[in-house]
């Protein structure tokens, strides 16, 4: 067994084995910490003798170097005594797998991970590592930032939770309710920059994407009664169903407009919708009508065909329970194809004159389009170089001069 074997081990079992040490030692950063040494062990261990049971293996081994630590931390004697009275170590791979505790293990890591006390970026890269069981140096590809930056985070997020006192267990329900709107954050805050990169070379990180829709899965299956979560992982399965398309051979962007569809991942789509019935069970919240609206496009044959009006509608619903420029910009877009571009620039300009999106490239490259589709070419060029200006992903960047270029 290779580095990839135990890649693919850590992949899966990663939530479950830190969850597992977090409730054995109460120190989420002690067994984070020591579920890492064991992957490491396991490389140098596993090409010379493969485990017959490389999960149990993770756990027993990332177990004792957790015992041995609190060994060594001669102010935790009393808590070495009552660990030293529990289950031998070898009874560690029977705890990992312990069916009646294990959901809410991984659920309780998810809330610990996407806890308040931690900043977004903290929130994002725990919840990568910790739950996702991805390294930092590819959390930091990911993001495009370094690998000390991210190890930085991580560092800083264990220490507020643990000067913060935040016990591992699962919150009462009414405060689980109100912190699960910080778990389903960071996870579309981790799709998002996997459907559309913020900056760099490539306009997708499909890696990072699938890896939010792993864990909007997971959290799906703890969490089967919260229509937000249906709502979330129907948005992220219908938006990554048009990835195939979205980009040529060459990595280059390809507008909706211009996308095959036949290349559309439909079994995505299947599963998108099928999400999007749970999470219509009371009434759908933001990422809900997010989902019917990426339904709405999913379903429809071509541009042309989609049904543009229903897709205002649900912008202005989405507007109402979750007010934000940017909702505003794309109801604009949804307008202009519904109604013409004369009341989609309305709705831009005054976003403009409120200056609710300062900087953001997104505000000159749909007034662009409108003002060129309105036969103002000069205007629109302007527009679109100033939004090429604006934008840091060179993708996207190529694609706004291209279309400036043709205004000329």
């Amino acid at each position: 067994m290779g580095a990839a074997d135990v890649e693919a081990v850590w992949r899966i079992e990663s939530a479950r084995i830190v969850a597992a040490l977090t409730r054995f030692t109460g120190d989420f950063a002690l067994a984070e910490d020591a579920a890492q040494e064991a992957v490491a062990q396991a490389l140098v261990s596993w090409p010379l003798a493969p485990p017959t049971n490389p999960a149990g293996w993770l756990m027993a081994t990332a177990r004792r170097r957790a015992i041995d630590e609190i060994r060594r931390r001669t102010a935790l004697q009393d808590r070495h005594a009552l660990l030293a009275a529990g289950p031998a170590v070898d009874s560690a791979v029977d705890e990992e797998v312990d069916p009646d505790k294990i959901d809410d293990d991984v659920l309780a890591l998810m809330f610990i991970s996407c806890h308040p006390v931690l900043s977004p970026e903290a929130r994002v890269a725990l919840t990568l590592r910790v739950v996702g069981g991805l390294s930092s140096e590819e959390i930091a590809r990911a993001f495009l930032v370094s690998v000390p930056t991210v190890q930085a985070r991580i560092t800083r997020g264990k220490k507020t939770i643990a000067a913060a006192g935040v016990p591992f267990e699962l919150p009462p329900a009414d405060e689980r309710r109100q912190r699960l709107g910080g778990v389903l954050s960071v996870l579309y805050v981790i799709f998002t920059e996997g459907s559309t990169a913020t900056s760099g070379d490539r306009l997708l990180r499909p890696d990072l994407a699938y890896e939010a829709i792993r864990l909007a899965r997971t959290l799906a299956a703890l969490q089967p009664d919260e229509p937000e979560v249906h709502g979330l992982l129907a948005l992220c399965e219908l938006t990554a169903a048009r990835f195939p398309a979205r980009t040529g051979p060459d990595g280059s962007p390809i507008l909706l407009e211009d996308q095959d569809r036949r290349r559309w991942d439909f079994s995505a789509i299947r599963r998108g919708l099928a999400a999007l019935v749970k999470a219509s069970t009371r009434g759908l919240g933001p990422y809900g009508l997010q989902a019917a609206i990426a339904a709405a496009h999913a379903t429809a044959p071509s541009v042309e065909e989609t049904d543009w009006d229903r897709i205002v509608v649900l912008y202005e619903a989405l507007g109402r329970v979750a007010p934000s420029p940017v909702v505003e910009l794309n109801r604009a877009v949804a307008v202009a194809m519904a109604s013409g571009p004369a009341q989609a620039l309305a709705i831009v300009d005054e976003l403009i004159a409120s200056d609710r999106l300062p900087g953001s490239h997104l505000v000159p490259t749909v007034r662009g389009e409108l003002l060129a589709r309105l036969g103002r070419r000069p205007e629109a060029r302007a527009e679109l170089e100033l939004a090429a200006r604006l934008c840091a992903n060179q993708r996207e960047r190529s694609v706004l001069l291209r279309k400036a270029a043709a205004l000329g």
